[in-house]
């Protein structure tokens, strides 16, 4: 075991956390190695409820749909709908069945219940409306797009009518193709339709813009503020559905690096009413520029957390988790020389440190790399041990 390291070590608690840090980051990245493990849920919600209670964080934000997470907010700040229902439809990627995620949005509604607008923490899914397979039509945020500014800007101004949109949006199958996403023949992201669309989209985006004093005053700042989330997601579907339709070695590139800004996107949104908390895979949330090897290609992109920290600096922080077992899917004891293996070693089951004095402690002996034994698990690279805030480790996933 490197010298020291169990004299780093503290407990996984938000009191500890916030002493690795400078100040109190506007946006407070949690990253997750894999996804669906109960027990990174209960570690999350652990520390995010007392980082609100205590630190004034008023959004929790999860790598879930933008337009869905609607519904959970609503629920969380009013009490609107059933909460099975609730986080069935509003939590997307089929993680509402997660009980971590249904304990988080109880908690949310729990909180908030008797207190006022303002002291009353929301819910955020900062995705787009993208699954692993597909991506979904545009035509639920164009329409409420054009329905806001038809609504208070004069009609001459509007540079078409819904029924255009409706026209050139045709049935919303063609847009949800799977077979898509691996032959670039079936999207439609490059039709005539699709091409006209963009350039209506853009027009829409350009009069919300430009008539935004107005707007605010008008309507609300709220109203507002969603109307420029389904101005973002509109423009960045029909992005992704262009980079969808293209058959050049860049397209993979392309496609995840438009998911990756479109997170980004609504990560400084959210940001700009307040202090936000984030959850989603690290390689979501990384400095470091992501990677991923496909066949014979390696698609590099820059994360949504590169592109955040790029624009607020030391207003972003970035706590990744590393994993030592999943047994269930058969991740078992780590490499005795890998970062899990060495702090396995350690008495207990959970601990927190700062990321850069870990790696300076290990000096020129830096661990080595942890190869994945299942796709759905990422070891962290101990080389980016430089370019995080703080390190949670658990022991083990364990499932009941």
């Amino acid at each position: 075991m490197a010298t020291g390291i169990e004299n780093l070590a503290h407990a996984v608690d938000a009191a500890n956390l916030m002493k690795l840090l400078p100040s109190r980051p506007r946006v407070l990245a949690l990253g997750e190695p894999a996804h669906r493990e109960e027990t990174l849920l209960d570690v999350r919600n652990q520390l995010f409820e007392r980082l609100v209670e205590q630190e004034g964080y008023r959004t929790i934000a999860i790598e879930s749909g933008c337009l869905a997470g609607l519904i959970v907010d609503d629920h969380v700040t009013s009490g609107a709908g059933d909460l099975d229902e609730v986080v069935a439809r509003g939590i997307t990627h089929g993680w509402g069945e997660m009980a971590g995620n249904r304990e988080l949005v109880r908690w949310m509604r729990a909180y908030n219940d008797g207190r006022p607008a303002a002291e009353q923490v929301r819910f955020a899914g900062f995705d787009g409306p993208l699954e692993t397979t597909h991506a979904e039509s545009p035509r639920q945020a164009l329409m409420a797009l054009h329905t806001y500014l038809a609504t208070w800007v004069d009609a001459p101004l509007l540079p078409c009518a819904a029924g255009t949109l409706d026209r050139l949006l045709g049935a919303d199958e063609r847009w949800t193709d799977q077979a898509a996403m691996m032959d670039p023949a079936r999207s439609i992201g490059r039709s005539a339709e699709a091409g006209e669309l963009r350039l209506l989209a853009d027009d829409l985006v350009a009069l919300l813009d430009a008539h935004t004093p107005h707007l605010v005053a008008a309507s609300s700042r709220a109203a507002w503020d969603l109307a420029r989330l389904h101005a973002r997601t509109a423009v960045g579907l029909l992005r992704y559905h262009y980079w969808l339709a293209d058959a050049s070695p860049g397209r993979m590139s392309r496609i995840v690096g438009q998911r990756a800004a479109m997170m980004a996107g609504n990560l400084l949104a959210l940001a700009e009413r307040g202090p936000v908390l984030v959850h989603a895979s690290n390689s979501h949330l990384q400095r470091h520029q992501s990677t991923m090897a496909m066949r014979d290609l390696v698609v590099a992109w820059w994360s949504a957390g590169a592109l955040v920290h790029a624009r607020l600096g030391a207003d972003y922080a970035f706590v990744a988790t590393a994993l030592g077992t999943i047994r269930h899917h058969g991740v078992d004891d780590p490499p005795a020389d890998t970062l899990e293996g060495l702090l396995s070693a350690l008495p207990g089951d959970r601990h927190l440190f700062d990321a850069r004095r870990l790696d300076a402690a290990f000096g020129d002996a830096r661990p080595a790399a942890r190869v994945s034994p299942w796709f759905g698990y990422a070891a962290l690279n101990p080389a980016h041990l430089p370019g995080i805030d703080g390190l949670v480790f658990v022991k083990d996933a364990l499932r009941d």
